[in-house]
C-alpha cells in the first residue's frame, strides 16, 4: 500500500462489528473510521469523503440502501461494499444496481473483505486517473 493509506468508513449499528472491522482494517494498513449511525456518517461527509465505505444494510433510522442512495448522488461517490446478515435477492439486486462494488454476507471472512476493499479502492483511483474500471479489476 502507498504512503497515504486509503480511508475506509465502516457504517454498522453493531458496536462489536465496528470494533472488529476497525482492528482488521488497521492491521491491513488502512486508515479506518467507524460510525454506528448512518446520520453521523452523513454528517462526516462535510469534512471528508472516504475512499471506500463498508456498509451494513439493517440499521435503525436509515437503512443501508437509503444511505447508499445518498452516496450515489455525490459528485464523486466512494465505492460501497455491502455487508449483511439478511441476504435477500431483491435487496442484493437493488444494491448492485446502485453501484455496490461487492455484496457480502455476514459473517465476513477477513481476507475476502480486504480483497474487496483493495479492488474497489484501486478501481476508484484508476478511474480518477483515466483507466477503465474493468482494466483495473481484471489486472488482478
Amino acid at each position: 500500500m502507498d504512503s497515504n493509506p486509503p480511508l475506509i468508513a465502516i457504517v454498522d449499528d453493531e458496536v462489536s462489528i465496528c470494533r472488529a472491522l476497525l482492528r482488521l482494517l488497521r492491521v491491513a494498513d488502512y486508515r479506518a473510521e467507524a460510525f454506528n449511525s448512518p446520520i453521523l456518517f452523513l454528517e462526516s461527509l462535510a469534512k471528508r469523503v472516504p475512499d471506500c465505505v463498508v456498509l451494513d444494510l439493517q440499521m435503525p433510522m436509515m437503512t443501508g440502501v437509503e444511505l447508499q442512495e445518498h452516496l450515489a448522488r455525490l459528485a464523486d461517490p466512494p465505492p460501497v461494499i455491502i455487508i449483511t446478515a439478511h441476504d435477500e435477492p431483491k435487496t442484493r439486486e437493488r444494491c448492485l444496481a446502485l453501484g455496490a462494488a461487492r455484496y457480502l454476507r455476514k459473517p465476513i471472512e477477513g481476507e475476502l473483505l480486504i480483497d474487496a476493499i483493495e479492488k474497489a479502492v484501486r478501481a476508484r483511483r484508476a478511474t480518477r486517473a483515466g483507466q477503465s474500471r474493468e482494466e483495473v479489476v481484471n489486472r488482478r
